[in-house]
């Protein structure tokens, strides 16, 4: 980084702090109360930190919305979005575009089994999305399973697929979505001990929900291999097995949405790998290409494919396979490849992370569970570790969340927050040791939290 960020000169924060202005007078931000928004301006980026308007350094523990898998401003993702600007800006989704033929082909190599072909969108929601949309048409059915504590994205399909709280305000009971309770062993609703009582529980309640429902009225079933926002609660490999299982067996497209677990973000190119598993659909975006620029997409079967193959899709965006963006997922791919950052990702949540965060679960009683893979992680924060009370309610934060988030901030680290935990998410290749102060961090925060729990 330049010495210009690490003392930045007045210019510099003059030009942020009109930055400020300009947004608290005309830039409406999502999922916020506006005229409660008090927005931390960034001035500059590289690699893991970020730098505020003043000047002040932060470690990124959050990769922005667990986005950034390569971190910020890799410097061959920024040459490559240059060169392509310098050739061809835009053009039509209709038209063959090189950069867009090779980052189908990167895709589809690391894609599990046969999903071959790849539709592009803008983002994970449009990605969503399209997947039903494809589904619905191809089964020639309506209605749509999907979890409780998961998001799929904020568009009104999409959100209606949604199982959480962000759901409830824009759910008019129309959009043929359906949700089911996924194994999470740590507040589970099935009473069970173990995780194999609570995979073979979930897996009796899913399939009674199919055969109430009908299971000729079921088009799809959309999981997040790993549930992000919702938590990072791993599911059993045998659940997800049982899954692919009950769709065969009923004829209902299987969809993993791997929009924020995918790329290396759990130590592998997708989660699904995990659970040797391989969907009808998968859908991805974020780490893609790190959200240098909006990418998003559908990785498609064969037998999707084919239904397709003389029968118009009725579907498409004017930027579908945009150059610049998959330019940018052609670099992206090639750099995590050539570096082995997924590769290092695993390694981090294997050697440093999880280790870690034993410690912060065996020390701290504010820590009701740690879990996760890769550098993909959630520390549950409770009030009192017999009743699992949360330490902020579901679908809400509290006044104890929002001080050790502000408790983070001081010291140094943006983190990623969300109801009553603490995400650990950053960028896939991070540094050893800026993971292990980041990880200080935390330890030091979490004393905090133990302060603020009887």
């Amino acid at each position: 980084m330049t010495s210009t960020v690490d003392t930045p000169l007045q210019s510099d924060i003059d030009s942020a702090r009109r930055a400020y202005e300009l947004d608290r007078m005309h830039v409406f931000h999502s999922w916020s109360a506006q005229d409660l928004l008090d927005p931390m301006v960034i001035s500059a980026a590289e690699g893991s930190h970020v730098w505020d308007g003043e000047g002040n350094k932060y470690l990124d523990f959050s990769s922005q919305l667990v986005n950034t898998n390569i971190g910020h401003q890799h410097p061959a993702v920024v040459a490559a979005i240059a060169a392509q600007a310098a050739k061809l800006c835009t053009i039509a989704p209709s038209y063959v575009n090189e950069a867009r033929s090779e980052a189908a082909r990167l895709i589809a190599e690391r894609t599990p089994g046969e999903l071959n072909k790849i539709f592009f969108t803008n983002g994970g929601a449009d990605a969503n999305e399209h997947a039903v949309r494809m589904a619905r048409l191809h089964a020639g059915r309506q209605k749509v399973l999907s979890a409780y504590r998961s998001y799929h994205g904020g568009t009104q399909l999409a959100i209606n697929i949604t199982g959480d709280p962000r759901r409830w305000p824009n759910d008019n009971g129309s959009t043929g979505t359906i949700h089911f309770f996924p194994p999470y062993l740590y507040r589970t609703v099935f009473h069970s001990t173990t995780e194999e009582e609570e995979s073979q529980r979930a897996l009796e309640h899913l399939e009674q929900l199919i055969e109430f429902e009908g299971p000729s009225t079921i088009a799809a079933l959309i999981l997040e291999s790993i549930p992000g926002t919702a938590g990072i609660y791993v599911p059993p490999a045998a659940y997800m097995q049982g899954v692919r299982a009950l769709c065969t067996k009923y004829g209902i497209v299987f969809i993993a949405d791997e929009v924020m677990a995918g790329f290396g973000r759990t130590g592998k190119w997708f989660a699904v790998e995990h659970f040797n598993v391989v969907p009808d659909l998968l859908t991805f975006a974020k780490g893609v290409n790190s959200g240098y620029v909006p990418l998003g997409g559908v990785a498609i079967s064969p037998e999707i494919a084919a239904t397709f193959g003389k029968r118009v899709y009725p579907g498409g965006l004017t930027y579908s396979g945009h150059p610049l963006a998959t330019a940018a997922a052609v670099a992206t791919i090639n750099a995590m490849e050539r570096e082995g950052i997924v590769e290092h990702a695993d390694l981090l949540g294997g050697t440093v992370i999880g280790p870690a965060l034993a410690g912060f679960a065996a020390r701290h009683k504010s820590v009701g569970e740690v879990r996760g893979k890769g550098v993909f992680w959630a520390i549950e924060l409770v009030r009192d570790r017999e009743t699992r009370e949360p330490l902020a309610a579901y679908g809400s934060s509290s006044p104890e969340m929002n001080q050790l988030v502000a408790a983070c901030k001081s010291r140094g680290l943006i983190p990623f927050a969300n109801f009553n935990r603490i995400h650990v998410v950053p960028p896939c290749n991070i540094s050893v040791d800026d993971l292990e102060a980041g990880l200080a961090i935390l330890d030091d925060v979490l004393d905090i939290a133990d302060g603020l729990v009887p």
